[in-house]
């Protein structure tokens, strides 16, 4: 099945359906398009959409969205599961966390240009045909092959009805970390286009290094079951995990403690590992093992992201630190 236009109403109920959906021409004459995968129930019911792959070198939920699909029977099935475990095909085919087209981030472009260039055309593209028909949206992510990040879900903090549908649908995921930002979320996200449209959501992170771990595939898959039980599109309770950690703070990854010279950078910390303002966390040395720079912790709180590559170059993302709650 190939389409240019998603519309799971116009799908028969109490049916599977995979296919393509196209988003802009190539070169080659060709297109570019992305899978979806569709699950449609006997029965009226909510709709969750699933999506992974926005960044192109972050796998588990890849891997994780077929998982659940091949696990999932219509019959059992209230209401509709939308998934797209690959939005970002042209950075995914270059193994890349941005597209190598236009050299744009699709995690910060949304809700997108329908004529814009590639990176746009995809955003425009998945917020019209998946984000808008959700009641419900997750979006799968982890550190990818530059950066370490514990397993977590990350959620809309917020005392509203949308606020609080997104903190209960994070706890029953059950990943052991949560992370909370208060609205409104930085602009050109998924999930900051989803509050826009009035929809609750969580993301995840995890530790990447451009491969997918079992236990985050499984926790991905899990947590996507257990929110659809939460949702009451499926039988049973959700089977949540105890909750670690419980951060609340922006969250925005594009404002770390970044490097300020080239070199080879040296951790001095360790992931989660708690830390006081003003500590030492890391340095940067030059070719010959000489210390250039010395980096310290910008605030109180936990190690939430540590670069997983030692190269750097001026402005490269180092740390960043979350605040428990």
């Amino acid at each position: 099945m190939i389409v240019d236009k998603l519309d799971v109403v116009a799908l028969g109920k109490g049916s599977k359906h995979a296919g393509w959906l196209t988003v802009a021409s190539r070169p080659d004459g060709g297109d570019w398009r992305l899978p979806f995968l569709c699950v449609r129930g006997r029965q009226d019911g909510p709709t969750l959409v699933v999506v992974a792959g926005v960044h192109g070198d972050e796998y588990e939920g890849v891997e994780a969205i077929p998982h659940v699909f091949g696990q999932l029977e219509a019959n059992d099935l209230k209401g509709d599961l939308l998934m797209v475990p690959i939005c970002n095909m042209p950075a995914y085919e270059a193994i890349l966390r941005s597209s190598p087209i236009d050299g744009l981030n699709l995690a910060r472009v949304f809700p997108g240009i329908p004529d814009g260039s590639i990176t746009h055309r995809i955003a425009a593209s998945v917020r019209e045909n998946l984000i808008r028909q959700a009641d419900f949206f997750i979006d799968l992510h982890s550190g990818g092959i530059t950066y370490n990040i514990p397993t977590l879900v990350g959620y809309a903090h917020d005392e509203g009805d949308l606020g609080q549908r997104s903190l209960q649908a994070a706890k029953v995921f059950g990943a052991h970390i949560l992370w909370g930002h208060p609205l409104p979320l930085p602009k050109g996200r998924t999930i900051s286009t989803a509050v826009g449209l009035g929809i609750p959501c969580i993301y995840t992170e995890a530790p990447g290094g451009g491969v997918a771990r079992p236990e985050d595939v499984a926790c991905f898959g899990n947590g996507i079951l257990n929110v659809m039980k939460w949702m009451d599109m499926l039988a049973g309770d959700p089977e949540p995990s105890s909750i670690d950690y419980h951060f609340v703070g922006k969250g925005n990854l594009d404002q770390v403690v970044s490097a300020p010279l080239a070199g080879y950078f040296r951790p001095k910390v360790h992931l989660l590992e708690g830390v006081t303002k003003g500590q030492l966390i890391g340095v940067i040395q030059d070719f010959f093992g000489d210390t250039i720079h010395k980096t310290y912790a910008d605030a109180d709180g936990h190690i939430i992201m540590l670069r997983r590559l030692h190269r750097v170059q001026v402005g490269d993302g180092l740390v960043h630190i979350a605040t428990p709650i």
